[in-house]
């Protein structure tokens, strides 16, 4: 193993992220689609690229991005918003033919829980991955193309709700009335723990596995966003108590037990 990482997509994640597996020692090439990103990289001792994805096609250095690395992180989300829907399914095949190209052995790819519904049960590995929205069906299609590929090792990273310091669910809700599901169980996990996660697995060099991520408590939304209102003196969101609550629980406990990992911030 080199100490060479690829970081696809350097945003809220994946630059934190960098500067952290920098001072681990992890020489890490980084991209972003923002010119004025790179130089803010650069200082922060990344070697950056200039990399946009599309469907059948990437324009930037890719060649160089991935070029004497053993492993890459994909850190891009689906974006099916308004107006922006694309072909995520197609955008990630067209990336993963250049990291075959480059020879790349090692392949964590960020997931996420939506590709579970909510059943009001608790969700493991093993749960039917049910997805109901457009983009935990892409991410479900992503998902089983990498698990297929013999080319790569790829471990699948699905997150939960992600928090930081700057990045609470609570602020969009906030003053909102008649939000449904009230007593369904939050699961949210800290951008401290994800970064760490990610460590642990590409330091253990931890492939071919699916781990689930979510903070091991699960307070009830209306408690979670009531309290977390409440520390930022923002009016809390108002629910709907007139239908039963529909959730899941998203267990984490095969991460737990497979990284010996701890959580550092429960909710």
């Amino acid at each position: 193993m080199n100490n060479n990482i690829a970081i696809i997509g350097c945003g809220w994640l994946g630059r934190p992220l960098a500067g952290h597996l920098i001072k681990k020692g992890f020489h890490i090439k980084g991209s972003t689609t923002s010119e004025e990103k790179l130089s803010v990289l650069r200082a922060e001792g990344v070697d950056p690229y200039k990399i946009t994805l599309y469907e059948n096609s990437i324009k930037g250095n890719i060649h160089g991005l991935l070029s004497d690395t053993d492993t890459a992180i994909i850190n891009i989300p689906p974006k099916l918003r308004r107006n922006n829907a694309e072909n995520y399914v197609s955008k990630i095949r067209t990336l993963v033919y250049e990291l075959e190209k480059a020879n790349i052995k090692n392949l964590l790819f960020v997931s996420s829980t939506t590709v579970y519904s909510n059943n009001n049960r608790i969700i493991t590995e093993e749960s039917p991955r049910t997805a109901n929205s457009k983009s935990g069906k892409q991410l479900k299609e992503i998902e089983d193309f990498l698990t297929n590929n013999n080319n790569l090792n790829t471990t699948i990273l699905r997150f939960s709700g992600l928090i930081g310091n700057d990045r609470n669910p609570v602020t969009y809700l906030s003053g909102k009335k008649y939000i449904a599901n009230p007593n369904a169980p939050v699961n949210l996990v800290h951008l401290d723990d994800c970064i760490l996660i990610i460590e642990r697995i590409v330091s253990g060099q931890i492939w071919n596995e699916s781990f689930n991520v979510a903070s091991p408590s699960h307070p009830s939304k209306e408690n979670y966003y009531t309290q977390e209102a409440n520390k930022r003196n923002i009016t809390p969101p108002g629910f709907n108590h007139e239908k039963a609550s529909e959730g899941k629980i998203i267990s984490s406990d095969k991460l737990i037990r497979t990284l010996n990992y701890q959580f550092i911030t429960e909710l």
